[in-house]
């Protein structure tokens, strides 16, 4: 069996090595002749997988070793009776993670606190549930907007179990029990926010349409002095209006993750920005490989093979195993961004980007896929313990809510 992959997903040949021939080659090269008698194909989210790619092709497998699979036109894989699978959730705590690191940050920058600040998140699913759990464990009060949802949690009886569900909400979250689900708004009752967040899949049709969600009308809408972050898509976001929203002042601070007409990138936008990153939410390398295990068990269920390796496996010992976080007077939102940017420093990735300004403008797309590409290594907060004098006090509390392991000083 041969497999043609995306050198981007990490471990890939060695791990898919034990069940086929693998040909690793940047996701951008994928072309209908470099797959030409591949069985499999793993992608990311820059490949579009579609008739063009695909056409004649003997591809019997897709997979993305991504949450999100708008690059994937899956009507027609079913169509040829091609099989799939993404990686829900995979690097879901990843892209949590950033936009916590991308708030205190924003926080520090600005003098903001955001304990008893307001937040709107705008799309439920598995990263955005997850960035609403971790702001809530900041002490925000967060608004949840995802009208999928909200139809479909109208429609369970009340008590009902989880169940399957015909389409894919905007956040593509796990189905819950009437009981447990959070009560979700419209997105009006955002436009009071203090911060607002995207975490929807890009959709350029129907009721719950995302392609330029923030648009002219939208920003118009938001109260003056809102903080805005895009971690989801670039195109959620309509670039024109949003300079103009920023140049108009209407706008406290700006975070963006993620952009449209990636890489090709609006360097004009990125100056206007607070914190800009390209497109790395998701790539801790606890995410990176969680992802790409979920693809090399489906295309082992899939072909009939056994499974030879697991994510453990693959994960080094973090960089950051203790951290010791001495008792003085300082606010916890300081200590709390203290021990954020002694894991993940997202001020390092804005000024990593910041010197695509320096590139002559045909070479701009290249030097952000180089970006991507050479990530360095970063974990996620759960692999650093946290030494405190007051395992049990309330910034113990916040930093366990944001995912970080807790001890006593004495422990």
């Amino acid at each position: 069996m041969r497999i043609v992959a995306d050198a981007n997903i990490p471990f890939v040949q060695e791990c898919f090595s034990s069940i086929a021939d693998v040909e690793v080659m940047s996701g951008r090269d994928m072309t209908p002749q470099a797959i030409a008698g591949a069985d499999a194909l793993l992608v990311r989210s820059i490949t579009p997988v579609n008739e063009q790619l695909l056409a004649g092709s003997s591809v019997r497998f897709v997979g993305t070793a991504t949450i999100g699979f708008d690059h994937v036109d899956l009507d027609y894989l079913a169509q040829h009776n091609i099989g799939f699978a993404s990686a829900p959730g995979s690097n879901a705590n990843s892209a949590a993670e950033y936009i916590i690191a991308a708030l205190l940050g924003l926080g520090r920058l600005h003098g903001i606190r955001l304990e008893g600040k307001s937040i709107g998140v705008i799309g439920v699913g598995n990263v955005g549930s997850r960035v609403a759990a971790k702001c809530e464990a900041l002490g925000m009060r967060v608004l949840r907007n995802d009208p999928p949802l909200a139809r479909l949690a109208r429609s369970l009886p009340v008590g009902a179990g989880p169940r399957a569900r015909p389409g894919q909400p905007l956040g593509v979250a796990p189905t819950q029990s009437r009981q447990a689900t959070p009560e979700y708004v419209p997105i009006e009752a955002l436009y009071d926010c203090d911060f607002v967040t995207f975490h929807t899949p890009l959709t350029y049709e129907g009721i719950d349409k995302t392609y330029h969600q923030a648009d002219e009308k939208f920003f118009a809408s938001l109260k003056p002095g809102v903080v805005l972050l895009n971690a989801s898509r670039g195109a959620v976001v309509d670039s024109t209006a949003l300079k103009q929203a920023i140049a108009a002042g209407r706008l406290r601070a700006v975070a963006l993750d993620v952009w449209e007409n990636e890489p090709d990138i609006d360097v004009e936008l990125l100056e206007l920005v607070d914190l800009g990153s390209p497109h790395i939410a998701g790539y801790s390398l606890d995410g990176k490989i969680a992802g790409m295990i979920m693809i090399y068990e489906a295309v082992c269920r899939y072909f009939g093979l056994a499974p030879t390796h697991r994510a453990g496996d693959l994960l080094p010992a973090p960089a950051v195993p203790r951290l010791d976080l001495p008792s003085d007077a300082r606010d916890d939102e300081a200590v709390l961004a203290e021990a954020v940017d002694a894991v993940y420093s997202i001020r390092a990735d804005d000024l990593a980007l910041r010197q695509i300004e320096a590139e002559p403008p045909p070479a701009r797309g290249r030097f952000f896929d180089a970006l991507r590409k050479n990530y360095r290594v970063r974990r996620e907060f759960h692999n650093t313990t946290v030494v405190l004098d007051d395992p049990a006090g309330t910034l113990a509390a916040k930093l366990c809510g944001i995912s970080f392991a807790v001890q006593g000083r004495d422990a």
